[in-house]
């Protein structure tokens, strides 16, 4: 009997670490809440990946804002999807380039192609940082208002764009 109360222990630690693992399980890892959904975009004056110009403003229409960089892997395996969304769906996109070098910047756009409107630079993460960002890839649903009305973090693809598109459309 007292061998028995020896295993007292190892059951409790064997039951909480199955209370941990089934709970992890139910996490929708897809889903980090931001705070600025429903509130205006930030503003910003930074310049442009492209022709290095100053903007301060997003379109006055419905765009996705798609937070990448060319030391992200995650950005590359996404990067064909977002082309495929500016070309065949006519989807407008911008691009903030974060924490990243023009240059470098226009080499993968041309290599890679460019689904962008335009990019805004952000090289010391300070919109980024205002918005929220975890990490790159990021993308924000914002409306013609400049509202931000979705967030999401990870690669834009077929998936995650069947709840995303929807979304998107209702904008316009």
């Amino acid at each position: 009997m007292n061998r028995l109360k020896l295993f007292i222990p190892l059951a409790v630690f064997v039951a909480i670490g199955i209370l941990f693992w089934v709970g992890l399980g139910k996490e929708d890892k897809d889903v980090l809440p931001s705070p600025l959904i429903g509130k205006p975009f930030p503003q910003f004056i930074l310049k442009t990946v492209e022709s290095g110009e100053e903007t301060n403003h997003l379109p006055e229409e419905p765009v996705l804002v798609n937070v990448w960089a060319t030391w992200c892997p995650t950005c590359k395996a996404e990067h064909a999807f977002l082309n495929k969304l500016a070309e065949e769906q006519g989807i407008k996109i911008v691009g903030i380039n974060y924490k990243d070098d023009d240059f470098k910047a226009k080499q993968w756009l041309k290599a890679y192609g460019n689904p962008y409107l335009f990019n805004i630079a952000d090289p010391d993460g300070q919109l980024g940082l205002e918005l929220g960002v975890y990490g790159a890839p990021e993308t924000f649903l914002v409306d013609s208002q400049g509202i931000i009305r979705a967030k999401h973090v990870g690669d834009l693809n077929a998936t995650v764009w069947e709840k995303l598109g929807p979304e998107f459309e209702a904008l316009k």
